[in-house]
């Protein structure tokens, strides 16, 4: 028997109040329809749950019985849909996140460690990983990417102003082996290159000369899909590397890393936050869309360079 919950709750109702009037003016309807309720649930029963009189309505056993079972069940439901509709008031639960390993405006600390500071009932899940698919699909909440790879159909919303890629070396690996001229000098240099996930070939070196954007296909003599790695090794003279010139920031003011063929290295729109949809956002996630904008505006992060 499939169970009109419907037909539950406004029997749970009448038994409360002990009146068909009272019920059909506290769910806004005619007391015609409130009988009929009543008396559709007593045939799918074939019972009597309800004793009416001009005067007065009490329960059948029958009545008392299905009320003593059905009350509590009926509370904690009422109670869920409180708790659930909370959740609209307050950023809270679990806020899961795909952030690629190369969003260092994103993954730097300070933006993350504020927010949860702001919103402790929030816990993020945060998976870094440079692979693409389906965020909705796996169960994501939004993801951090570089907006040139975002589907059209998504809501972005900007977590760093424009980054360019930079090749870099060592100071003693320049001292040793001199600095290319030409991107194109590249392949006769030792390279430091990434992958972003096993199976998949190193990624092509981008520059652009002249308005044209071209790639350099090196043949590194180690490749790896960790980003500090590539750093470490690069630090320690192994050769030159490629990527994010944010990543490298540190190493270059401390004088470990030296910026390559930087004629060749334009700037390019960078990291943003986005999600399926405005509709409904939960809680958690609009705190963190708000987060992201007022953060990049305390730090005067420019959406744009000329």
């Amino acid at each position: 028997m499939q169970p009109d919950l419907n037909a539950l709750a406004v029997f749970a109702l009448v038994a409360e109040l002990k009146s068909f009037r009272a019920a059909a003016d506290r769910l806004g309807v005619t007391r015609s329809a409130v009988s009929q309720t009543i008396r559709r649930l007593e045939e799918m029963l074939g019972l009597a749950l309800v004793q009416r009189t001009t005067r007065s309505v009490s329960l059948t056993e029958a009545g008392e019985r299905l009320y003593a079972n059905i009350a509590p069940a009926l509370a904690d439901m009422s109670a869920a849909l409180v708790e659930t509709g909370e959740l609209r008031a307050r950023p809270n639960g679990l806020l899961r996140l795909a952030v690629s390993s190369i969003a260092e405006s994103f993954l730097s600390g300070s933006l993350l460690a504020s927010f949860t500071a702001a919103f402790p009932d929030v816990h993020l899940d945060v998976v870094v990983t440079d692979e693409e698919f389906d965020i909705v699909a796996e169960g994501y909440d939004a993801a951090v990417r570089l907006g040139e790879v975002i589907d059209e159909d998504m809501i972005i919303v900007p977590v760093s102003g424009d980054v360019r890629q930079l090749a870099v070396c060592s100071p003693e690996y320049l001292a040793r082996h001199g600095a290319p001229s030409h991107p194109q000098d590249l392949v006769q240099h030792r390279c430091i290159g990434w992958r972003p996930a096993p199976r998949t070939a190193p990624y092509r070196w981008e520059f652009a000369e002249a308005g044209r954007e071209f790639s350099v296909a090196v043949a590194p003599e180690v490749t790896t899909n960790d980003m500090a790695l590539m750093i470490r090794m690069a630090v320690a003279g192994a050769g030159i590397t490629f990527g994010i010139e944010d990543t490298f920031r540190a190493a270059i003011d401390r004088g470990e890393l030296v910026p390559l063929l930087e004629d060749y290295s334009p700037y390019f729109p960078g990291f943003y936050l986005y999600y399926p949809s405005r509709r409904n956002l939960a809680p958690k996630l609009r705190a963190l869309i708000d987060h992201v904008k007022a953060f990049r505006q305390r730090d005067k992060l420019p959406v744009a360079r000329p």
